[in-house]
């Protein structure tokens, strides 16, 4: 089926090819089991081809697999697939160490990355910053960019001016490896100092930081997650000795004999899970290295909880290969992710990668599409950002200017824009029926304001064309 038509039947014929290839993928995601792979991995796992298969990837996460904190088009692929393969990735939450008891210890993978003594790191570039801790004292890469990115993954034919077609076939919650917390996940939400509240307090101490810890069912049946128990951040010294009076750096060890553990929060509380891969997306080609926080026109840290299993995210080449990695996990997040963070909690995902070439696309809704486009079983979802290419349209100094520049007005502005010109284009709408459609049913929610580059999302459902 060619992508014209997927796109054009309203993605139904799309959709059923979705669900073959989640049927092959579910398959093939059981059969990790047998091979050791399916909970966490051995810090010595390599990336490579899931053994008994022909076009499955598995990609662990460990301190050879991961960068963390930005995205870059110079990073060497771990694994070379070709248009249709799936590739199983692994996704380490950056704040697990938050409490190491109940997302590291025990975890061979994880226990590699957060490594951390008096000697060395197990990852030492945390971040776009230089590698010398010369602008703040941090550390190497300054935490400017926070993320644990695992990739990228080549795709064979992928070109600058395509689009790549990622299809989220499943996502699991990495179980606890701690024999204490068997059967379980845990994930953290960090109220902190980046997020919309904070110079809003109502109660004192005013400011604060306040981390709260969530629990989950490590098979996913159960599906809400409730929280555990919560403590307000203390200065953390790492073990370099550097002081951290606030979260200014990811994967600090906590060192919980400093802080009060308050137990029996949020009683009868249930949160909806919905696991999701806040940062998903290729490497952009402005800059070698870019810091993975706000997100671009190629994806990155969108933090949209609609990213899970059973969508499908369309994104626009910049580099050969596309080098797409997966990062920043979450448990549930509402729009907007106001207080900073989701539930942060270590995920696996399966996506079947599929490139869909520039000259196949006229008339279809991928013809020169320049932003993520998310499409499910019955929406589409168009991303709208303060600035829809921040690396280009802020100048050379961008990477920093866009923290400045943060703005739900401009988001919505790009939002309005790109629901407008997909419309005019894909339903061949003219402007004034696109924009009275706009006002009666499409839906613009606030994506997130915490990510510098703010994201603003219009949703319209595939049923409102039913009539034709």
């Amino acid at each position: 089926m060619s992508a014209d038509a997927s796109v054009e039947n309203g993605g139904h014929e799309g959709r059923r090819d979705f669900l073959k290839g989640a049927l092959t993928a579910g398959g093939v995601v059981a059969s990790l089991a047998t091979t050791g792979l399916s909970s966490v991995s051995n810090a010595d796992a390599q990336p490579g081809m899931v053994p008994g298969t022909k076009n499955h990837y598995y990609v662990p996460a460990t301190d050879r697999t991961v960068h963390w904190g930005y995205f870059s088009k110079s990073l060497k692929p771990l694994v070379e697939v070709n248009s249709g393969d799936f590739v199983t990735i692994e996704a380490l939450t950056h704040h697990a160490n938050d409490d190491a008891e109940r997302m590291i210890k025990g975890d061979p993978g994880a226990e590699s990355v957060f490594s951390w003594d008096k000697q060395r790191k197990g990852v030492d570039r945390r971040g776009a910053g230089p590698i010398k801790p010369t602008l703040f004292g941090r550390g190497a890469g300054e935490g400017l960019g926070v993320h644990i990115c695992t990739g990228p993954v080549y795709v064979h034919g992928a070109a600058p001016g395509d689009i790549l077609e990622v299809r989220i076939v499943d996502v699991r919650p990495r179980p606890c490896a701690n024999p204490r917390y068997k059967g379980k996940s845990f994930g953290s939400n960090a109220a902190a100092w980046w997020g919309f509240h904070y110079k809003d307090l109502l109660t004192e101490p005013k400011p604060r930081e306040v981390i709260t810890i969530y629990e989950l069912d490590a098979s996913g049946e159960r599906n809400w997650a409730q929280a555990v128990y919560n403590f307000q951040w203390t200065p953390q010294t790492d073990p370099f000795g550097v002081v951290h009076k606030i979260i200014d750096y990811p994967g600090v060890p906590v060192d919980h004999r400093t802080v009060k553990e308050n137990h029996g929060i949020l009683k009868n509380v249930r949160v909806p899970i919905r696991p999701h891969f806040g940062v998903l997306g290729l490497a952009p080609a402005e800059a070698d290295i870019v810091d993975s926080i706000p997100p671009n026109y190629v994806g990155g840290n969108i933090d949209d909880w609609r990213i899970g299993r059973g969508a499908t995210m369309y994104y626009p080449v910049a580099v050969p290969g596309a080098l797409l990695s997966a990062g920043d996990s979450h448990a549930a997040q509402g729009d907007s992710e106001l207080a900073g963070t989701a539930i942060e909690c270590s995920l696996t995902g399966t996506f079947q990668l599929i490139v869909r070439k520039k000259d196949t696309l006229r008339g279809t809704a991928l013809n020169g599409l320049n932003y993520p486009l998310l499409e499910t079983q019955d929406e589409w979802v168009l991303h709208g950002f303060t600035y829809p290419n921040y690396l280009v349209d802020l100048g050379p100094d961008a990477q920093s200017k866009i923290y400045e520049k943060s703005s739900v007005d401009l988001a919505m502005r790009d939002a309005f824009r790109k629901m407008r010109h997909f419309l005019m284009t894909t339903k061949g709408l003219s402007e004034n029926e696109a924009i009275s459609l706009m006002s009666v049913a499409v839906d613009f929610g606030i994506t997130q304001v915490v990510d510098g580059n703010w994201g603003v999302h219009a949703t319209i459902k595939k049923s409102i064309f039913a009539g034709g």
